[in-house]
């Protein structure tokens, strides 16, 4: 069973900025000062955005000479895959009965 308690994940990619340095993150490690040239924002921002997603769990890091190149954790990504996926079977199941019911009933109609 999947646990359905991804608040953190979820509400951690809520805001657009993180949202944002977490998609830059999909083309690999990049450090502080790198994300922070693609965004309209300090790197001090950039710093706090990334504790937020590190803190969630979405994010990682490796010390590489004097920084830290940052990379998005797959565990994190695959925990909330896991939880769409889940919704989304238990959502089509649903949808399924009530199709499977609506049938039903309306074969009863028809033969009344």
């Amino acid at each position: 069973m999947v646990a359905l308690n991804h608040s953190g994940k979820l509400n951690a990619l809520a805001d657009p900025r993180r949202r944002e340095i977490f998609e830059i993150l999909a083309f690999g490690p990049q450090s502080v000062a790198q994300i922070a040239q693609k965004l309209p924002v300090t790197r001090p921002a950039v710093s706090q955005h990334l504790k937020v997603l590190m803190d969630a769990g979405l994010v990682t890091f490796r010390p590489v000479e004097t920084r830290h190149l940052y990379r998005i954790d797959a565990a994190g990504v695959l925990a909330i895959r896991d939880y769409f996926d889940h919704m989304w079977r238990t959502a089509l199941e649903s949808f399924k009965q009530e199709a499977e019911l609506a049938y039903v009933n309306s074969k009863d109609k028809n033969h009344e």
